[in-house]
C-alpha cells in the first residue's frame, strides 16, 4: 500500500466495493459488481493459466528431444511440478490413500486458486488504479478502482469454497459408507442411550468443520491486512499530530520497514493458509471414507 494513501480506517483497503461506474446497479440493494468479484475472477483465469501452462512444461515431450523430453521447461512449472508432488505424497496420499487419484485435482486446484487470491492480494491493485484514475480523469474521482483487494478476506467467498468442500465430503462419504455407514458414522459408535446427545453434536459438526475452514482463512487475511494499513497510517497520524515533516519522515521510515518485514510473513500465511485449507479438507474426506481394509488386516493379524 502506498502511505500517501493510507486512510484513517485500518480496514479501508479490506472492504468490498463496488466496481467503479457501476454504484447504481443493485440486486436486492446490495452491489451487482463488485471489485472482489472480479479479484476472484481474475485469479481463477491467472490460476487457470499458471497450472495450464505447468501442465503443458510438465508432460514428456517428443522422442526427438532425447532424455530432455522428461525434464520440466521453466522456473514457474518446476515450482508448481515440485509443489504438487509434495503435497500428493506427502500430504493427500497418507490421508486418502487408494483415493488420492480421485480428489487430487479437486484439492491442488483448491489450493492453487486459493493461494493465487491471497497473493494476488498482497499487490495494491486498487491503489494503483486510485494514482492512475486522479492523474489521467480528474482529481474529483474518488477510490476509482475496477479490482482489487483480498477475495478471501471476503466471508462470502470464503464460505463459498468452505460450502464447496462441504457437499464434495458429503457426496463421498454417501458413496464411501452408503446411508447406513454415513448414519452409523454420526453416533460414532456410542450406545444408544447416548444417541440424544451424540446426534446433534455430530450433525452440527458436519457444518462446523467448513464454517471453520471459512473462518479460519478469512480471518487471517483480513488481520495481515489490517496490520499493513496499521503500520501505514503511522506516518498520517505522526503529521496531523506534531505537522512535524522530519518526525514524520522517521515514523514513516521506521513502519516501512515493519511494513515490508510483514509483508514477508503475509507471503508466508498466504501459503500457509491455502495449505490449511487444503489439509483440512483432505482430512474431512479421509474421515469420511471407507476403513473396512484397516478391520481387514486387524482380523489377519489377529489369526
Amino acid at each position: 500500500m502506498f502511505p500517501l494513501l493510507a486512510s484513517n480506517n485500518p480496514i479501508h483497503h479490506i472492504l468490498d466495493k463496488p466496481i467503479s461506474g457501476t454504484e447504481h446497479l443493485t440486486l436486492l440493494g446490495k452491489p451487482m459488481f463488485t471489485m472482489h468479484m472480479a479479484s476472484l475472477l481474475i485469479a481463477a483465469v491467472v490460476t487457470f493459466l499458471i497450472l495450464r501452462t505447468a501442465a503443458r512444461r510438465i508432460a514428456v515431450g517428443h522422442e526427438s528431444e532425447g532424455t530432455d523430453r522428461y525434464l520440466t521447461k521453466g522456473r514457474l512449472p518446476q515450482l508448481v511440478e515440485v509443489i504438487s508432488l509434495y503435497l500428493r505424497d506427502t500430504v493427500i496420499k497418507p490421508v486418502l490413500g487408494t483415493d488420492t487419484t480421485k480428489f487430487l485435482p479437486y484439492l491442488l486446484s483448491l489450493f492453487f486458486f486459493i493461494l493465487t487470491c491471497n497473493i494476488l492480494g498482497m499487490i495494491p491493485f486498487a491503489d494503483i488504479q486510485t494514482v492512475v484514475g486522479k492523474a489521467t480523469i480528474g482529481s474529483e474521482i474518488q477510490g476509482w478502482a475496477v479490482f482489487g483487494g483480498t477475495a478471501t478476506s471476503n466471508l462470502a467467498v470464503t464460505g463459498g469454497l468452505a460450502i464447496v468442500s462441504f457437499f464434495v465430503i458429503q457426496m463421498h462419504a454417501f458413496k464411501s459408507l452408503g446411508i447406513g455407514g454415513w448414519a452409523h458414522h454420526l453416533t460414532g459408535g456410542a450406545p444408544l442411550y447416548l444417541l440424544p446427545i451424540m446426534l446433534p453434536i455430530e450433525f452440527m459438526g458436519m457444518f462446523i468443520k467448513p464454517a471453520a475452514l471459512a473462518i479460519r482463512l478469512f480471518a487471517n487475511m483480513v488481520a495481515g491486512h489490517t496490520m499493513l494499513a496499521v503500520l501505514t497510517m503511522f506516518g498520517m497520524m505522526a503529521f496531523e499530530g506534531t505537522q512535524n515533516w522530519l518526525l514524520t519522515g522517521s515514523v514513516e521510515v521506521v513502519s516501512t520497514i515493519a511494513a515490508v518485514c510483514i509483508s514477508f510473513l503475509e507471503l508466508f500465511v498466504a501459503f500457509l493458509q491455502a495449505f490449511i485449507f487444503m489439509f483440512l479438507t483432505t482430512v474431512f474426506i479421509g474421515q469420511m471414507s471407507h476403513h473396512g481394509e484397516h478391520e481387514e488386516h486387524a482380523e489377519t493379524a489377529t489369526s
